[in-house]
């Protein structure tokens, strides 16, 4: 049965406007789509894609396609199965997209290192494992690390290093925490720019800057640490994907397609990768809004997106078709007017007056032409006013069902953290009794959840020793000390809780009393720890060790374990002693599975009810993200609670002293899931970043300040790197007319506006200038019962269910599903087939080298 594309734009109820319809059927050559904000963008690469795969019958895996975030690619993914699951039903033709290469550019270049098809023999290749910011963190700010810092520089001590460093990045502290922050963040600036260590070192040198000389060494140390390793951070994967696409010239012909979204967000390194993949076939689509380029601080480079003509010229040798989507869906027509009038509140000509440094002319429009009030300010006033005024609008909005749940209005700040005015107003919403949900306020660590969990695991493992202490550290241990009493509390109210807790510690103690026991007799025999164990001469001593448990009698072993102690003997890979008594003396729990087992008590399970009724999610997703980081620790240490652990506080040491006060000093806050955008129940507040992206029915700038500085390491970059880029001077303003511009354009309904006045406040010109005009209402003056009532939005693209991994589980548990496939719960144990997947690896292996011997051949003839 034949199909047309307006066919199936029809069955799908889409309906293109002239822009977005020709952006869908442009597939050759070079593109560039400008798309403003609410313009359907993520409609049209769906819809793109479609186009090439069905109608033009381009093979899955020969489509690059990138995304930003994680879960755009899964609405992208879900998005495309769906609609080519009604093709097939048409035409009874199968699509298989599993080998499409659709993610963000991080996840692809990882895919493209593991990917036989790039390397010249199609050989294995052993993939390095990636470290992330955590992991990033605890490698920087470990004792290793400064300890090869003293070796490097020769130094008795690193406090010299660290005020070196201090002063250099014109921070407050010399402490090993900040100065690992600021040595992350210039590392991940190197890689993403693409930069040799002995490059870096050679500018420095050339410029007398010795600091600069002295990190380069700590960048060169620090690749080939992590390459012996053969781990990789997230910015040197990139650099690994490039280095791999430019040794083979092959490559160039491996995608017929790429296509690219948020092209302004893109750095250095990255569009090297993305002119590579297209040299061949020349087919690359960019997307993106240089308006909305926020990412400077992450090494992204917005001329890649303003200057994409001109280097696809010099790249590719073709200049690119380009189209507006410029028609915004998403906001009142009120909302689209002001922020285009706000971004040209400065001027961005160039000094030489030959252009711009943004791309003008966009000439955006919103499709809803009402012309009722859709942009309010506050009355203006001290702060404490502003807050108390919005709050009451608020409620009266969710009091009267103006919105379904409260997490359709979202409060937007420049910045949550120590954000005194972000303070301010959740406390004014908490006084008429709303719930804010508001991670990145403040310390993840000081949510009630995690003070409740890691209290209670304070009580069962113990806390580090306190001794005298300064600064964070002891905030630290105050919050300690609050967990424990939170904990405490908790036990109070459940005994049932608290009985298991005391089991747990006798457990543990048992544990440790055990291997001092073993130990014991270890040494009046005259053995090692060190020394090889053999059943016949070691077991039966142990055995008659006095007063040790059952179940540690039971750890050291069988008979069967006997026999394979001897064997290993005979290979000469026997068990040491020191293996049987942290084998006899351990328990067979993790902290996760512990985790888990706590989260069944009456205090957390709440929690789950909460959430399936649909009452308050935000609790339920601050349990999920203890449980990643609880993961993580597992991942990065490996560790199993023994005996020799728990003896001195080791354990304790390195999971409360190092891991745990990491996170605290970190202050890791973010939630994200897959599936769940935010928690119902709550209303939002997030940071602009954190807004990119998203649209909200009621939108709150909760203040409008910005003091905007040039950051140090674009100083150092620009050092270092010679590029046609925006004055250093201008960068300031650039980047937070930009930001405020993100801010703006989410809302869809109604845009509030603080508008504070009075000592201390200082409000961004550019809003001086808007407010100037007057021509906004003021809150007060809104008649909330005009309002229409908005309902939730279902998404514009399906999701995808699969039977076995969504529909066969749900029927299994159902809270088991909501946990862990839509609150991204971290499972504690995890089910691998090793025989099946060697099978499958060695059948991989075959085919690949048979692809490899024909290429051979063919190249021979």
């Amino acid at each position: 049965m034949n199909l047309s594309l307006q066919e199936l734009f029809d069955i799908h109820g889409f309906k293109p406007n002239d822009g977005q319809k020709e952006a869908i059927e442009t597939l050759d050559d070079p593109l560039f789509l400008i798309a403003g904000p609410g313009s359907g963008k993520t409609r049209v690469l769906l819809w793109r894609t479609i186009n090439l795969l069905v109608f033009h019958q381009v093979p899955p895996e020969k489509i690059f396609l990138s995304t930003f975030t994680e879960k755009a690619a899964k609405q992208l993914q879900d998005g495309l199965q769906a609609i080519l699951g009604t093709v097939t039903n048409i035409t009874k033709k199968a699509y298989d997209i599993s080998k499409m290469y659709i993610g963000t550019i991080h996840s692809l270049c990882q895919r493209i290192i593991g990917d036989r098809r790039f390397i010249a023999d199609r050989s294995r290749v052993r993939i390095p494992s990636l470290l992330d910011e955590l992991d990033q963190y605890f490698l920087i700010n470990s004792s290793h690390f400064w300890s090869k810092v003293r070796d490097l520089f020769n130094l008795e001590d690193d406090e010299e290093f660290r005020l070196e460093i201090k002063q250099y990045f014109e921070k407050r502290s010399s402490s090993k925490h900040e100065c690992a922050k600021s040595l992350i963040s210039i590392l991940n600036r190197f890689s993403e720019e693409n930069l040799n260590p002995k490059f870096i070192e050679e500018r420095a040198s050339q410029q007398q800057d010795t600091t600069l000389q002295n990190i380069s060494k700590i960048y060169m140390w620090y690749k080939e640490e992590l390459q012996a390793k053969n781990q990789i951070d997230f910015s040197l994967l990139q650099q690994k994907a490039l280095n791999i696409l430019q040794n083979s010239d092959h490559v160039i012909y491996e995608f017929e397609h790429i296509i690219i979204d948020e092209f302004q967000d893109t750095n250095s390194i990255q569009e090297q990768l993305i002119f590579r993949l297209s040299k061949g076939h020349k087919n690359v689509c960019v997307v993106g809004d240089d308006d909305q380029a926020l990412y400077r601080f992450r090494g992204a480079t917005v001329e890649n997106f303003v200057q994409f003509p001109e280097r696809c010229k010099l790249y590719l040798q073709r200049s690119p078709k380009e189209i507006k989507l410029n028609v915004n869906y998403r906001s009142h027509k009120q909302i689209v007017d002001t922020y285009t009038s706000f971004i040209d509140k400065v001027s961005w000509m160039r000094e030489d007056a030959t252009g711009y440094y943004r791309l003008h002319n966009k000439d955006i429009k919103s499709y809803n032409q009402e012309e009722s009030t859709a942009v309010v300010t506050t009355t203006p006033s001290p702060y404490e006013n502003v807050a108390k005024e919005i709050a009451e609008f608020v409620k009266k909005l969710i009091d009267r069902k103006k919105v379904e749940d409260p997490n359709q209005i979202a409060f937007l700040f420049p910045a949550l953290r120590n954000n005194k005015k972000a303070r301010t107003m959740k406390r004014m919403l908490e006084s008429v009794g709303l719930n804010v949900y508001a991670p990145r306020a403040g310390r993840f660590l000081e949510v009630k959840e995690a003070k409740a969990m890691f209290g209670l695991l304070l009580q069962i493992f113990g806390k580090p020793q306190e001794g005298e202490y300064t600064g964070a550290y002891l905030d630290y241990h105050k919050w300690i000390k609050d967990a424990m009493n939170v904990a405490k509390d908790v036990m109070e109210k459940d005994k049932r809780l608290a009985s298991f807790v005391q089991v747990k510690k006798e457990e543990l103690k048992t544990c440790s009393e055990d291997y001092v026991r073993l130990l014991e007799t270890i040494n009046s025999k005259g053995w090692a720890l060190k020394d090889s164990y053999h059943p016949k001469k070691h077991k039966a001593d142990l055995l008659k060790t006095p007063t040790i448990s059952q179940r540690t009698k039971k750890g050291l072993g069988t008979q069967a374990l006997d026999k394979i102690a001897e064997e290993r003997v005979k290979e000469g890979k026997p068990f040491s002693l020191q293996y049987i008594l942290n084998r006899a003396t351990s328990v067979d729990w993790t902290i996760l599975d512990l985790f888990y087992r706590i989260s069944g008590f009456s205090y957390f399970s709440y929690m789950f009810k909460l959430a399936e009724n649909g009452a308050d999610e935000g609790p339920i997703c601050n349990l999920s993200l203890i449980s990643d980081y609880l993961a993580r620790y597992l991942e990065q240490t490996r560790s199993v609670i023994t005996g020799w652990s728990l003896l001195e506080g080791k354990l304790i040491a390195d999971f409360f002293g190092r891991y745990v006060y990491g996170l605290f000093r970190l202050e890791e806050t973010e939630y994200e899931s897959t599936a769940t955008l935010f928690p119902k129940g709550r209303i939002l507040f997030l940071t602009i970043h954190q807004s990119k992206g998203l649209e909200f029915p009621y939108v709150v700038l909760g203040s409008p300040e910005k003091n905007m500085r040039i950051q140090k390491n674009e100083e150092i970059i620009r050092t270092v790197v010679n590029e046609n880029s925006e004055p250093l001077h201008r960068v300031p303003e650039f980047d937070a007319m930009r930001l405020f511009y993100v801010a703006l354009s989410r809302a869809e309904k109604m845009l509030i506006m603080a508008y504070p006045t009075g000592q201390g406040t200082k409000t961004y010109k550019a809003f001086k200038e808007l407010f100037g005009e007057k021509k906004y209402k003021t809150v007060s003056q809104v008649d909330i019962s005009l309002l229409p009532a908005i309902s939730l939005k279902e998404d514009e693209i399906p999701k995808l269910y699969s039977y076995t991994g969504d529909y066969l589980l749900y029927q299994k548990c159902p809270r088991n599903y909501m946990a862990f496939k839509k609150y991204s719960f971290v499972p504690s144990r995890s089910q691998t087939m090793l025989f099946g997947n060697l099978v499958h690896k060695t059948i991989e292996d075959i085919h690949n080298k048979i692809i490899s011997m024909r290429a051979r051949e063919n190249i021979n003839e």
